[in-house]
């Protein structure tokens, strides 16, 4: 069985979730914050201590046509600190819809940030990468 953290990467919080391999499910974690694309490093190095993950996994934004979203090169870029910082291999999943998707199963209908919402959006890539990769 293997342990992944996911990621759903925003410009002021950053989502997280924790999955495995097992039953490629994943849970979300927290939320913490991003400042001026300065993440709480802290609290990431907690939860990568607390789980003790094989593997990270980062959202990608694309568009609908299969092109790269604009935000992409900041995602790819803590992709980088990431195993630059922990020395874990880090996985690229599509985030494509996740939030819309998030918003629609936790039922909620209102604009703006909602207490749990990113770190669902992150339990969302995990899975899409988890179902993408089932032979891990």
């Amino acid at each position: 069985m293997t342990t992944l953290i996911g990621f759903d990467y925003g410009t002021k919080w950053i989502g997280l979730a924790v999955g495995q391999t097992l039953t490629a499910t994943a849970t979300p974690l927290t939320a913490l914050p991003n400042k001026g694309a300065h993440p709480d490093w802290a609290g990431i190095e907690l939860v990568i201590r607390t789980w003790q993950p094989d593997a990270l996994v980062v959202g990608l934004p694309f568009n609908m046509d299969d092109t790269e979203a604009d935000p992409a090169p900041k995602m790819r870029r803590f992709a980088n600190q990431l195993k630059a910082r922990f020395g874990l291999p880090v996985h690229h999943a599509d985030e494509r819809l996740t939030s819309i998707e998030s918003r629609r199963q936790l039922g909620v209908k209102t604009r703006g940030r909602v207490p749990g919402l990113d770190a669902y959006a992150a339990k969302l890539i995990l899975e899409t990468w988890l179902s993408e990769h089932p032979h891990l």
